[in-house]
């Protein structure tokens, strides 16, 4: 019995691990959740069938870039589409309008940005993809001294990936899951996040980009699928 324990779960990592690379060979862009500055919103044009928005970036961030480059927009990853000094354009489909907050960015809004990696940069954060998976909404925030806790609504299909000290993407901000309370969940913000990021500004009732980590969804996915095999559990249990 205890060889069979053993095998069954060797059995499910190896399936876990492969569909993981699987899926990670899928981001072609990486970014680490750590946001570099706020920008500015200076311009919206609708055009047929997308919007293009104008960004203010911060001087430091506007070094090396290049039309075609990546970018994420509160986590959103979006392709640089013209250049202008400081300012860039960026291009946005009807699907990132309706799944994403940028559909509700107004002129002077402003957005958490972080370029893509480059190969050897530090991963402060977690790896992240800019594929944002749902908004969510924050129902509560409690101020404490020199901390300040967010809640936010967890969607049910979405509750199996959030998990105590896990880690999600909030518009594009790598964080660790406080707790996890029925269909809602909490984030603990330190002051250097608050004074780098647009959560010092949010409010009850804002909307929130949310990514799930990468690997986490994989696994959790690869798992249910195998239990709910039965082919492989006549086999291996």
């Amino acid at each position: 019995m205890g060889f069979v324990r053993v095998f069954f779960k060797t059995k499910l990592f190896d399936f876990s691990l492969q569909y993981l690379l699987i899926n990670l060979q899928g981001i072609s862009k990486m970014f680490s959740g750590i946001v570099q500055g706020i920008g500015k919103v200076v311009a919206i044009n609708d055009l047929p069938n997308l919007r293009r928005i104008k960004v203010q970036l911060p001087n430091e961030l506007t070094h090396n870039l290049s039309i075609g480059a990546s970018v994420a927009n509160n986590g959103c990853c979006l392709t640089i589409t013209y250049i202008e000094n400081d300012t860039v354009s960026f291009d946005l489909m009807q699907e990132t309008l309706n799944k994403t907050n940028l559909g509700k960015l107004k002129v002077g809004n402003g957005v958490n940005i972080e370029r893509a990696a480059k190969f050897g940069d530090e991963i402060g954060g977690h790896i992240m993809s800019g594929h944002i998976i749902a908004t969510i909404e924050i129902t509560k925030i409690e101020q404490d001294e020199n901390r300040k806790t967010l809640w936010f609504s967890l969607p049910e299909h979405l509750q199996r990936y959030v998990f105590n000290k896990g880690f999600v993407g909030l518009d594009g901000c790598s964080l660790t899951i406080g707790e996890v309370v029925k269909n809602e969940f909490c984030v603990h913000l330190i002051p250097e996040t608050l004074q780098r990021t647009l959560f010092s500004q949010r409010q009850v009732g804002d909307l929130i980009n949310l990514e799930i980590d990468a690997s986490t969804q994989t696994i959790v996915d690869t798992i249910t699928k195998i239990l709910h095999d039965k082919r492989f559990n006549s086999e291996y249990l």
